[in-house]
């Protein structure tokens, strides 16, 4: 049984899940310990407990530590298989980091799967939505990946109630490498600006106004919206797509944050993405490395920061498969060599 040290690295809650996505992608029994280490409440929270519930139905595993506040968790997968599944975190913890734990082995998996999450769609420290929809999916996509993604109702702190569904259909072949070294021209640049429809209207334009300011003479198309949730909530949301490349740059407002100061901040971060020569954001950079792993050839993309966070997910990747990867501090180059892991019913002993 394979170990995984949760506190190495950033410490938080990726390291679950990226181990918990490689042990279903290979049918590995792993332990998890000290997870959560770094953080200031250790151990399983809502989020990462609808993460570990997730991964075992998808496979069909035994599991020990599945609890609140648990910081040990013992998994032990049987075959991932397609079908319908239905998750709720319970509170407005993230439904994107729960659909991104299982997605990789559901990509794998015979059948085509149904997935239904419901909790937070647009919190903190989390991709929302609309980045999960805008920018890993189309970078996904790229490879060959083909998932069908809605927001059925938005989730925002602290109640949630979000509902977001995929239709995962499972590859035929391994991945194709991502060959992003050089993202090529500039294509679009689009503005998501989002208001509870208990909040004022003028709020996501105000946003918008900030990121123009922002962005200067920078092409913005822009699309509005007022939900209704349970909680009131507002975000902005800046996607950029290249020939080779995807980023997304977001902005939560809050109680006494003037509405324009939301949509600066995402501007700005756009606009020096857009000064730079990175095919990924700094986010999409370690969201993308399990797919690098999983292709059948070498995988290559430029990020616009090397975080821990993209170090902790090649570092846990490496303890599932003895594949070449490395990052390049001095221009954020990523260099993955696929392990060519293949759809289960094609899968051989090679790929195990």
């Amino acid at each position: 049984m394979l170990t995984i040290d949760g506190s190495k690295g950033e410490g938080g809650g990726q390291v679950l899940r990226t181990t918990l996505s490689m042990a279903v992608l290979l049918e590995r029994e792993v332990r998890i310990e000290k997870i959560r280490a770094g953080r200031s409440t250790p151990g399983l929270a809502a989020a990462h407990l609808t993460a570990v519930r997730a991964a075992a139905a998808v496979c069909g595993a035994e599991v020990e530590g599945a609890e609140m506040g648990s910081e040990q968790v013992t998994f032990r997968p049987s075959s991932t298989r397609g079908g319908s599944y239905e998750f709720d975190v319970g509170t407005a913890g993230s439904t994107t980091l729960v659909l991104q734990t299982i997605l990789p082995p559901l990509l794998l998996a015979p059948g085509t799967s149904y997935v239904r999450i419901h909790g937070g769609t647009n919190v903190l420290w989390s991709p929302p939505q609309e980045y999960f929809a805008h920018v890993f999916l189309p970078a996904i996509a790229a490879m060959g990946a083909r998932v069908a993604f809605e927001c059925l109702a938005p989730g925002f702190y602290p109640r949630g109630g979000g509902l977001i569904e995929a239709r995962i259909t499972p590859l035929e072949n391994p991945l194709r490498p991502l060959l992003w070294q050089d993202r090529g021209e500039f294509q679009s640049l689009q503005a998501f600006s989002v208001a509870s429809e208990s909040l004022p209207d003028h709020i996501t334009a105000r946003q918008i106004k900030g990121a123009r300011e922002a962005l200067g003479s920078t092409g913005l198309s822009e699309q509005r919206s007022h939900p209704r949730s349970l909680s009131p909530g507002t975000m902005l949301m800046i996607a950029a797509g290249f020939e080779r490349g995807r980023a997304g740059f977001t902005a939560h407002g809050e109680r006494g944050r003037p509405a324009e100061k939301v949509g600066r901040e995402a501007g700005r971060e756009a606009a020096a993405f857009l000064d730079g020569k990175a095919s990924v954001d700094e986010h999409l950079a370690d969201q993308l490395v399990i797919y690098g792993a999983m292709a059948g050839k070498e995988s290559g993309y430029r990020t616009a920061k090397v975080t821990e966070h993209l170090r902790t997910n090649l570092s846990t990747v490496r303890q599932f498969l003895e594949i070449d990867m490395d990052v390049d501090d001095t221009d954020g180059s990523v260099r993955i060599c696929g392990a060519g892991l293949r759809p289960a019913k094609r899968r051989g002993s090679s790929t195990r």
